[in-house]
C-alpha cells in the first residue's frame, strides 16, 4: 500500500512539473484533455462501457475543446 502511494505521489509531482514551460494554447489543451479523460472514464463506469475507450475519447474531445477555446480567446484580442 505504501509503495503504491509513493508511486502515485511521485508520478503526480512529475506530471505537474512538466506543465511549467507550456504556452497558453498547450496549457488549455492539456487541461481540457485531462478533464475530458476524467469525465469520459467516469461516464463509462456509470453506463457500464469500456473505461479506457471513454477516457481516450473524452481526452481527445477535451483537447480539441481546449484548442478551440484558445483560438476563440486569441481572436477576441
Amino acid at each position: 500500500m505504501q509503495k503504491t502511494a509513493t508511486v502515485l505521489v511521485v508520478a503526480g509531482a512529475m506530471g505537474l512539473s512538466a506543465c511549467s514551460g507550456l504556452g497558453s494554447r498547450d496549457q488549455k489543451m492539456l487541461s481540457g484533455a485531462a478533464i475530458g479523460a476524467g469525465v469520459g472514464a467516469v461516464g463509462t463506469v456509470i453506463t457500464g462501457g469500456c473505461v479506457s475507450c471513454g477516457a481516450v475519447i473524452g481526452g481527445a474531445v477535451g483537447a480539441g475543446a481546449g484548442y478551440i477555446l484558445h483560438e476563440n480567446d486569441k481572436a477576441r484580442e
